[in-house]
C-alpha cells in the first residue's frame, strides 16, 4: 500500500489532526458539518518529516498535489494557470499544535502576467486584480524566495506619496499595475531571477517554503517556549482563494466566540472592509469590532453569529474563527481553539461546566498549569495608579501589569535583560521576528495593530502584558524614539503599561498582587478534589508560610533554616559560631542565636495552624557565612576579641576547594554536634510554646546529605539525645518526626538501608541532580545553553527532572524504602517539585506530596490533579 500525502477537505476530519495539523483537520470538520468552506487539500505532517530530512519534494508527492489541484478545478470550473478563469490558492501552515503567527502563508498564489488579466476580466475589477497580484509578488518573494520585506513596504508607501493617499485601498488600478513592474524588478535583482510566471512552480516553491518554515528560528523558539516538539512537523494546507478585497461588500476578519482577554461570553473579534486576512493580523490597517458588521451587513453578520455559536458547540470550546466575506456571500477559512489570557482559561473552564458543555475533569485538562502561574502575575497598586501619568491609550491587547525602560528591537530587549534592566518593547507593530524579545520583555506597546493583531495573539499566548493599536504613539524604530503629542522620548524611558485598559503611564507605576476571583478558587477546589499528591511549600519565615497557606499548601515541605542565619541581627553570631576557637565560644555564640531560631520556629508553627512543617537543619557549606571585606573582618575581630590576623587564619583553614561536596549537611552534626543541637532546641521549644498558647504543631526535623544508614544513625542519636533533654527540662512531649534527604546518589541507592533509620525521606532533587550528572547548578548554563542547542539535551535536568537516569534513582530509592518501613512517608522539595512534567513523574511512582515554592503552590495542586486524571 502506497503512502496517502495529501487528502482532500472531504476525505479528513477533527481526529486526524496528526496527520493533518490543527488547520487542516477542523477545515475537514467544517466542511463535513456544512459549513461554506472554500475547497481545497491539505498535505500530511508526515510529509514535512520526509522533506526535512531529504530537502526536496519527491514524485509521489507532486503527482497527488496535481491530481488534488484538478479535483478543486472541476469543482469550481476554474483553471490553475488558466488565463480566462483563473484558479488561485493559499498556501498555509497548520502545525498539530496551533503556533499562531510563527510560521508562513501565502495568499493568491496562481497570479502571473498572464492570469492577472483574466482575474481583472472575470471580475471586471482592474484595481482588485492589480492590488491581489502586488500582494502575492510581495508574499511569495519574501516566504519563498528571501526577498527583504522592507524593500517592497518602501516601495508601497512611495507609491502612495506620489498619488496623495493614506490608504493602500485608495491607490489607482494603474498605479498598482506600475508598483507590479517594480516588485517584479526587485524580485530579480535581490533573487537573480524573473519572478516566475508558471503557477505549478509557484506551488511547488511555496510548499517547500512552509515546510522550511517549521524549522525557522521564530517558530522554534515559540515551541521551545511551549513546550512543543521539534519532531511534529507542519501540514501543508492549500485552499482555494474567496476575496475579501473585492470592495465594499467584501471584508475579512477574525473573532473569538467568548473574550480572549477576560472569557466573558460574548462573541469578541474584528473586521475590515474590502481586505485581505493578512491586514487583519498584521495590524497594517485598525479594524473594527465584530459588532459593528451588523450595520454594513445585517445578514452576514447574523450567519456568522448564528455559525459561531454552532462550532463552539460542536468542538465544545472557545473557538477563534478566521472568515472572509466576497460580494456578501460569508466564507469560513479556519476555526481552532481561540489561545486566550490565564484569567480567561479558568472562566472558560470553569463556565462550560456550568453549561453543561464539559465535565469537571475535562475543565482540569483545558487548562495549562502555566495559565496558573500567569494569574498569579501583578497588577497596578490602585493608589499608585491614581497619582500616575497617563502618557497614551491605545487597546488593552492582554491583561496585566507591566513596568521597565522602553526598548525599539527584540535585541535591545535581550541586551537589557542581559544588564538586569527590566524591558518593554515598543514597536509600530510586531512580526513573527519579534518572538525572543516579545519572550524577553515585560510587556508589548505597539502603535498598530488590533486585537487579534499578531502583538495581541502571541503576548496573550504568552501571558504577557500587551497595549496594542496606541494611535496616540507615532514610533521611530531606527532613532529608537517614541513620540506623544510633540514630545520624544528616547531608548531605555521607563514607562508602565496596563493591558487591562490600555493605558500607557509614565514612570515605573507601583504593582501588587493579582485578585484571583470566583472561577480561580471554583477550579482549584475541583483539582483537590482530584488529585492524589499532596502539595506542600517550601518556605523559610513566617511571610512565606502564610502565603503558602493562601494559595492552598498543606504544610511546609521544606523550611531551610540557614536562610534565618543570614538576617542582619544575627550574623555576626553565626560568624562567631563558626570561627570559635573553643567549644566554650562556640557554646555561647549558638545560645546567642538559640532565642532568634526559636522566634522564627513560633511564627512559622503559628502560621501553619497544625499543618506538618519540615524543617531542614543547617546544610551548606559553611564559607558562605564568613565575612570576605577587611571592615566586616575587623568589626567580626573586635567582638571576638581577637587580632585580626588570628581570624583571617582561621577563615583560611576553613577555605575549601570544593565546598559544595565538602564540610557541609550532616558532616557539620559529626564535627560540631552543638550546631544541630540547639537547631532543634529551638524546634521543640517554639513547639511546646505554640502548643500552650492552643494551636496545634507537627514538626518533622530532616536531616540533609546523609549517604549511609550508619551516618544517619549517628546524627539522628544525637537530635534523639537532645530532644529528650528538651522534654524532661520543659516536663511535656509532643510528636516529631525525623526523616532525612535523599539528594546524594549514594543515600538513593541504600535507601533500603537509611529507611530503618528514618520515618520519612524528602528527595531533594537539586543535589541529587547535580550529583548524578556531575553538573554543577551554579556553573552549568552556558554548556547546558549549547546540550540544548545542539538537541543533546531536550531540556535543562535543573528545569524539569530527568526520568531515564535521576527519576530512576528516586525511583528505586521510593521502592526499596518503602519495602523497609510500609509506613514512610515520601515527598520531594527541590525545584522539580513545582515542575508540571516533573509531578507527572513524581504520581506516577508513587510520592505521598510534592513540595515547592509558594508562588507555585496553585500550579502544583492543578498539575496534580490532572497527573491523576491522566
Amino acid at each position: 500500500m502506497t503512502n496517502q500525502y495529501v487528502y482532500a477537505f472531504s476525505e479528513g476530519s477533527a481526529e486526524m489532526r496528526s496527520t493533518l495539523g490543527g488547520k487542516g483537520a477542523n477545515l475537514a470538520e467544517m466542511t463535513a458539518i456544512g459549513l461554506r468552506v472554500p475547497p481545497g487539500f491539505t498535505i500530511s505532517t508526515q510529509s514535512c518529516i520526509r522533506y526535512q530530512q531529504e530537502r526536496a519534494l519527491w514524485p509521489e508527492l507532486l503527482e497527488d498535489v496535481q491530481h488534488a489541484i484538478g479535483e478543486v478545478e472541476r469543482e469550481l470550473n476554474k483553471g490553475f494557470g488558466n488565463k480566462q478563469s483563473p484558479l488561485l490558492v493559499s498556501v498555509r501552515s497548520g502545525a498539530v499544535i496551533s503556533m499562531p503567527g510563527m510560521m508562513d502563508t501565502i495568499l493568491n498564489l496562481g497570479l502571473t502576467d498572464e492570469t492577472v488579466i483574466g482575474l481583472r476580466e472575470t471580475t471586471q475589477d482592474a484595481r482588485f486584480a492589480y492590488d491581489s497580484y502586488r500582494r502575492f509578488i510581495q508574499m511569495f518573494a519574501d516566504v519563498a524566495l528571501g526577498v527583504p520585506r522592507v524593500r517592497f513596504e518602501l516601495e508601497l508607501e512611495r507609491l502612495k506619496e506620489r498619488e496623495g493617499v493614506e490608504a493602500d485601498t485608495e491607490i489607482s488600478a494603474e498605479g498598482l499595475r506600475g508598483l507590479i513592474d517594480t516588485y517584479k524588478t526587485i524580485v530579480e535583482e535581490e533573487y537573480g531571477s524573473p519572478f516566475p510566471q508558471d503557477p505549478t512552480t509557484q506551488l511547488h516553491q511555496a510548499i517547500e517554503a512552509v515546510f522550511r518554515s517549521w524549522d525557522n528560528p521564530r517558530a522554534r523558539v515559540y515551541r521551545d517556549l511551549n513546550g512543543i516538539d521539534h519532531n511534529l512537523g507542519t501540514a501543508v494546507t492549500v485552499q482555494s482563494m474567496v476575496f475579501g478585497n473585492k470592495g465594499p461588500t467584501s471584508g475579512t476578519g477574525v473573532a473569538f466566540t467568548r473574550d480572549p482577554s477576560t472569557g466573558k461570553p460574548a462573541l469578541f473579534g474584528e473586521f475590515l472592509l474590502n481586505a485581505q486576512g493578512e491586514d487583519v493580523v498584521a495590524g497594517i490597517r485598525t479594524p473594527k469590532p465584530i459588532a459593528e458588521l451588523a450595520n454594513s451587513m445585517p445578514e452576514v453578520h447574523r450567519e456568522f453569529v448564528e455559525t459561531a455559536a454552532l462550532l463552539e458547540q460542536h468542538y465544545r470550546d472557545m473557538q477563534d474563527i478566521e472568515f472572509t466575506i466576497e460580494d456578501g456571500t460569508l466564507y469560513f477559512l479556519q476555526t481552532r481553539s481561540g489561545k486566550r489570557t490565564a484569567m480567561a482559561a479558568v472562566r472558560v473552564a470553569v463556565d462550560l461546566v456550568n453549561e453543561g458543555m464539559i465535565t469537571r475533569n475535562e475543565a482540569l485538562k483545558r487548562v495549562e498549569p502555566a495559565h496558573i502561574d500567569q494569574l498569579l502575575h501583578p497588577t497596578f497598586n490602585p493608589d499608585a495608579l491614581a497619582k500616575a501619568t497617563v502618557l497614551a491609550s491605545g487597546l488593552p491587547a492582554s491583561p496585566g501589569a507591566a513596568t521597565g525602560g522602553a526598548f525599539f528591537s527584540a535585541a535591545a530587549v535581550l541586551e537589557a535583560n542581559e544588564r538586569g534592566e527590566k524591558a518593554i518593547l515598543v514597536r509600530a507593530e510586531t512580526s513573527p521576528e519579534d518572538i525572543e524579545g516579545m519572550v524577553a520583555a515585560q510587556g508589548v506597546l505597539t502603535a498598530r495593530g488590533g486585537m487579534t493583531s499578531h502583538a495581541a495573539v502571541v503576548a496573550r499566548g504568552m501571558g504577557t502584558c500587551c497595549v496594542a493599536g496606541c494611535a496616540d504613539i507615532h514610533v521611530d524604530e531606527v532613532a529608537k524614539t517614541f513620540t506623544i503629542n510633540g514630545k520624544t522620548f528616547g531608548e531605555g524611558t521607563k514607562i508602565s503599561l496596563d493591558g487591562s485598559t490600555g493605558k500607557v503611564y509614565a514612570g515605573l507605576v507601583e504593582t501588587k498582587l493579582p485578585e484571583l476571583g470566583d472561577s480561580f478558587d471554583i477550579l482549584m477546589g475541583w483539582a483537590d478534589e482530584a488529585r492524589r499528591l499532596g502539595v506542600r511549600a517550601n518556605a523559610d519565615n513566617p511571610v512565606d508560610a502564610e502565603r503558602a497557606v493562601a494559595f492552598g499548601a498543606e504544610g511546609i515541605g521544606l523550611c531551610r533554616t540557614e536562610h534565618m542565619f543570614f538576617e542582619e541581627n544575627r550574623i555576626a553570631a553565626v560568624r562567631r559560631m563558626i570561627l570559635a576557637g573553643s567549644a566554650e565560644e562556640r557554646t555561647a555564640a549558638l545560645a546567642e542565636l538559640l532565642p532568634h531560631q526559636r522566634s522564627d520556629f513560633v511564627g512559622i508553627f503559628e502560621a501553619m495552624g497544625g499543618r506538618p512543617v519540615t524543617i531542614r537543619l543547617l546544610d551548606p557549606p559553611l564559607h558562605e557565612f564568613l565575612p570576605h571585606g577587611e571592615s566586616e573582618i575587623a568589626d567580626l575581630a573586635s567582638s571576638m576579641g581577637i587580632d585580626v590576623s588570628v581570624l583571617e587564619t582561621r577563615i583560611r583553614q576553613l577555605e575549601e576547594f570544593n565546598p559544595m561536596l565538602g564540610h557541609r549537611g550532616c558532616r557539620l552534626a559529626v564535627t560540631h554536634p552543638a550546631i544541630y543541637r540547639m537547631q532543634v532546641r529551638a524546634i521543640l521549644e517554639a513547639a511546646v510554646q505554640v502548643v500552650a498558647s492552643g494551636h496545634a504543631v507537627d514538626p518533622e526535623i530532616m536531616i540533609p546529605l546523609v549517604t549511609s544508614e550508619t551516618e544517619l544513625a549517628w546524627v539522628k542519636e544525637e537530635i534523639a539525645d537532645e530532644i529528650a533533654l528538651v522534654f524532661a527540662e520543659l516536663e511535656t512531649t509532643i510528636p516529631v518526626k525525623i526523616g532525612t534527604m535523599i539528594e546524594t546518589p549514594r543515600a538513593a541507592i541504600t535507601a533500603k538501608a537509611i529507611a530503618h533509620e528514618a520515618e520519612f525521606f524528602s528527595f531533594g532533587t537539586n543535589d541529587l541532580t547535580q550529583m548524578t550528572f556531575g553538573f554543577s547548578r551554579d556553573d552549568s548554563g552556558p554548556f547546558i545553553s549549547a546540550y540544548l542547542d545542539e538537541g543533546i539535551l531536550d531540556i535543562s535536568p535543573f528545569e524539569s527532572i530527568d526520568q531515564t537516569g535521576v527519576g530512576e534513582l528516586v525511583r528505586t530509592a521510593v521502592a526499596d524504602g518503602r519495602e523497609t518501613n510500609p509506613d514512610i512517608k515520601l515527598g520531594i522539595c527541590g525545584e522539580h517539585g513545582g515542575d508540571p512534567a516533573s509531578i507527572t513523574f513524581f504520581n506516577t511512582i508513587g510520592l505521598d506530596y510534592v513540595s515547592c515554592s509558594p508562588w507555585r503552590v496553585c500550579v502544583a495542586r492543578l498539575a496534580a490533579a490532572q497527573a491523576t486524571l491522566n
